[in-house]
């Protein structure tokens, strides 16, 4: 095999070799890129241009590789927004987080040619970066132009958070790639091997399922069946004041007592875990994530979140985590999801359409089958089509929440069935007259604001404000991530690496003026009785759950309701209230164990040392390092 490669090596330096790879977000076709390589002075000289057209908004990524004939690499040119170079000052590889899927390609020739080394160091300069790990994990063969074709396929860790799937052809070129590098599900394929995604989509489905066996084995429960947790302080979320020196009784996954010391029976023979000092709360909702990749469970387990919404993805991918997690196959919290759909077109965002009633209908239907709670809907939906999908949703039992569709504006989206929305940006326009800018300051005195007010409350409307995800993806250069975010300390180096990446030219003072304008609004919302979910989207998993209940405090909440805005308030949204939601009998056993006081510093949060989902109980620490966090390093 390795002389087929050198072979294949020496002949790129003779002839030039181009190809094309078209690129997929959640199924929907968004670009291609193109790349070439061809003999240069040195070697090898690799030229990749990457075109992609997200929800309309286009950009252009390009890249130069300098290799020798041998695929050693020597220096790395990226254009984006902005050039980043990177040179070979050892035995590193060129490359660097989400990666051209050409230089991909070139990374596991090079490895290949190298004798396959256990690890390869990327050429970052910064201390802590994870070496890149190649997995082989056997051959399969596709099907082109009605002839079989043998690939190998292949985990890649460390390029972004989690592991990236590849397959590549015998002879060396990248026939398709499955990843979650922009923080939502995306893939790749060779051009002339299109026909084969749907086979290949569902190979890495099922590699992904595979994957996360092997994280359960690093993690195992320390706890399980029936025993009692004993001496915490209980918050159990109902409203009343902290218990102290409690006991809770767990049976199979179930709460089955709850009280006093004194007054709560402990039963003889199961085991008591010794919580004295330590606060017991119920389980954390992250109500607005996109579940990017199996690592995300240990990680939001890790950060004490034991339900789960997801608010849209791809569908075979989202049954697959979900039914694996239902079936306690791995370390995951209890998902819910929201079936995401828009209207088709170049624009859409997802592979599931509607731009009739009729398909809308049909949509409703193939996500009410699949167990799925919600509706999501998104931005160019047709109003006929948002009034068709409400009502089948609502016959069928299921909610609607979403982007408000720009063809009808916030009160439109609501009065045609909409129950919740996503961001917080919908329902700040209620409050500005008619034409004012969005970032024109609100007078909640106004009538427009308190007509707005009135109609959410009317409407039994349920916010979901992602602020956290504002903060984050919009914060100003000027500040440093860890400043507002102190989990970005504990960050595996990609996450690091993305998360303070991002942001924008505006100044400190213009980033602290904007969120306090949005958590007028959330104060307004509140104060008014308007439910309040939280959720993170993209933002750093785990810890952005946290942050964003942080904010609510800062909107004015006291830590006691923004407790109750992540456990019972949202599962009240979700309608499952009666099961989950507090720590009472017959509730499920989803509890953490935190050391602190969170009910006097919501901060406390990021102390949690023990979560118990479904009755399991994880040490956090541990969850943590399964997925290469450091859960040790700058401790809050």
């Amino acid at each position: 095999m390795r002389a087929l490669i050198l072979l294949f090596a020496a002949a790129t330096c003779l002839l030039a070799e181009s190809g094309t790879f078209a690129i997929y977000s959640i199924l929907h076709f968004a670009g291609e890129e193109k790349y070439e390589i061809t003999a240069s002075s040195t070697g090898l000289m690799l030229n990749t241009t990457v075109q992609i057209a997200d929800r309309g908004n286009s950009r252009t990524t390009s890249a130069t590789l300098q290799m020798s004939g041998d695929y050693t690499p020597s220096r790395l040119e990226i254009k984006a927004a902005k050039s980043t170079v990177f040179t070979n000052d050892g035995a590193k590889f060129t490359i660097s987080g989400p990666s051209p899927f050409a230089v991909q390609q070139a990374l596991v020739r090079y490895w290949k040619l190298h004798g396959r080394p256990v690890s390869i160091l990327p050429a970052r300069t910064e201390p802590g970066a994870e070496p890149i790990h190649i997995e082989p994990l056997g051959y399969e063969t596709i099907t082109v132009h009605g002839k079989p074709l043998l690939l190998e396929r292949y985990n890649i860790a460390n390029l972004m958070f989690g592991r990236e799937i590849l397959w590549m052809t015998l002879d060396g070129n990248l026939a398709a790639a499955m990843t979650f590098a922009g923080g939502l599900p995306m893939e790749a394929v060779r051009d002339e091997f299109k026909e084969s995604l749907p086979q290949l989509y569902k190979s890495g489905i099922q590699q992904e399922m595979a994957n996360l066996q092997s994280l359960a084995r690093k993690v195992v429960p320390e706890q399980t069946g029936n025993y009692v947790i004993a001496g915490a302080t209980l918050i159990d979320a109902t409203g009343a004041a902290p218990l102290a020196d409690s006991i809770v009784v767990i049976r199979n996954g179930r709460i089955a007592a709850v009280g006093a010391r004194g007054k709560t029976r402990i039963p003889g023979g199961l085991p008591v875990i010794n919580a004295k000092g330590k606060t017991l709360l119920p389980g954390l909702w992250e109500m607005h994530t996109h579940y990017s990749g199996v690592e995300f469970g240990p990680a939001s387990l890790a950060a004490g979140l034991t339900t789960i919404r997801d608010c849209g993805g791809e569908f075979d991918y989202l049954v697959a985590q979900r039914d694996a997690a239902e079936k306690n196959v791995y370390p995951a919290p209890r998902f819910l999801l929201a079936g995401l759909v828009d209207a088709g077109g170049s624009k859409a965002f997802g592979h599931i359409t509607a731009e009739t009633p009729e398909e809308g209908r049909a949509v409703v239907a193939k996500y009410h089958a699949a167990g799925f709670q919600q509706m999501k809907l998104y931005t160019f939906l047709a109003p006929d089509v948002i009034r068709a999908i409400s009502e089948e949703a609502h016959r069928l039992g299921m909610t609607v929440t979403g982007h408000v569709p720009q063809s009808v504006s916030t009160f439109e989206g609501i009065e045609a069935g909409m129950d919740q929305l996503n961001h917080l940006q919908y329902a700040s326009r209620m409050f500005r007259d008619p034409g004012a800018a969005q970032g024109t300051p609100i007078d909640f005195n106004s009538e427009t604001a308190r007509k707005a007010i009135q109609f959410l409350k009317d409407h039994k409307t349920v916010v979901d404000p992602t602020a956290s995800w504002g903060e984050m993806a919009s914060h100003s250069k000027e500040v440093d991530v860890a400043d507002f975010e102190p989990g970005i300390r504990q960050a595996p180096f990609v996450l690091d690496m993305k998360f303070r990446g991002m942001g924008g030219d505006t100044t400190a003072a213009q980033m602290k003026g904007r969120l306090a304008q949005n958590l007028a609004v959330i104060h307004a919302l509140h104060k008014a009785g308007i439910p309040i979910i939280p959720g993170s989207d993209t933002g750093l998993v785990g810890w952005g759950l946290i942050r964003e209940l942080e904010l609510y405090v800062e909107a004015g909440m006291t830590p006691m309701e923004a407790i109750q805005s992540g456990t019972i308030v949202s599962a009240r949204a979700m309608g499952l209230e009666k099961d989950s939601g507090t720590i009472e009998p017959g509730k499920r056993a989803d509890l953490i164990l935190v050391e602190g006081n969170p009910a006097q510093r919501i901060g406390d949060l990021r102390k949690t040392v023990k979560v118990i989902t479904a009755g399991r109980l994880y040490d956090t620490a541990r969850l943590w390092e399964s997925v290469g966090f450091h859960p040790n390093i700058g401790k809050p």
